[in-house]
């Protein structure tokens, strides 16, 4: 399985998942242009792709979908409250709705090679969830937007090879930012998103002998610096019983304007 991230941060997601003979998109947040040059990092063409799966409605995970659905025509996964919500996005134009196609918020399902598990998260989006992608014994995870996280949500990412954890905001940044206060209080709700503590302390539960790549994603570009989220998630995960050097984790911050690397295990 190979897995690159072609953009995680608050202003848009999207990232890349395949094998050898099936390839798919996480998220469409960001411009066309620069997921045609994202994929071509992976020697992949839009055109290869079986499909899009999408986390939830917000514009930073779906600002894309219209533009590519009208020129590739690649079937789109998402839940029934997600589909909902992206119908209703009117900056997206006119497309062929009959792409979309409904999942259950919680379960698998096969896409060519790569098996594909829903978890539900939460987060003020219509049906959100987490996804995570299987082939044989190798295990990729990506989840963010999220305020909290519970012992099924550990459980539904346990055992991966390569996750993608949100690291959205400091806390002592948010609280003396720029925001109004309505919005801090979303972001620090159970319904907004992880700060760097907690994504810390939730890494440490996941972690296991065969984790090969940590990527910290989703960081906020008004309260979270890339290298404050990485020192403080590397302070969460120093103890642990599995090595005394954390670069075997390959913990690192997924980049919110540069393409990453090609991952394979």
């Amino acid at each position: 399985m190979r897995f690159m991230s072609i953009a995680s941060g608050s202003s848009g997601n999207c990232s890349y998942i395949g094998s050898d003979n099936t390839h798919l998109l996480l998220d469409l947040g960001i411009s066309m242009k620069r997921i045609e040059s994202g994929l071509s990092n992976a020697e992949i063409s839009p055109r290869d792709l079986k499909a899009i799966l999408i986390t939830h409605e917000h514009i930073d995970h779906i600002k894309s979908l219209g533009v590519i659905s009208r020129k590739y025509n690649i079937p789109i996964y998402a839940t029934y409250g997600t589909i909902d919500g992206i119908m209703t996005t009117g900056s997206l134009g006119t497309y062929d709705y009959n792409l979309l196609k409904a999942v259950p918020n919680n379960g698998s399902f096969q896409i060519g090679d790569i098996r594909v598990n829903v978890h539900p998260v939460s987060h003020d989006a219509n049906d959100p969830v987490c996804y995570s992608f299987e082939e044989g014994d190798k295990k990729i995870s990506v989840a963010t937007d999220m305020g909290i996280y519970d012992d099924m949500t550990l459980d539904f990412l346990s055992e991966s090879n390569v996750m993608l954890i949100e690291a959205n905001h400091d806390i002592r940044m948010l609280e003396a930012g720029p925001y109004p206060y309505p919005l801090k209080q979303r972001i620090l709700g159970k319904r907004g998103h992880l700060c760097n503590e907690a994504s810390g302390r939730m890494i440490r539960e996941l972690l296991h002998e065969n984790v090969l790549r940590i990527y910290l994603g989703h960081l906020s570009d008004k309260n979270n610096y890339p290298e404050l989220a990485y020192e403080t998630v590397k302070q969460a995960i120093m103890d642990n019983p599995y090595t005394n050097d954390i670069r075997e984790f390959g913990l690192s911050v997924a980049s919110r304007n540069e393409c990453g690397e090609v991952v394979e295990i």
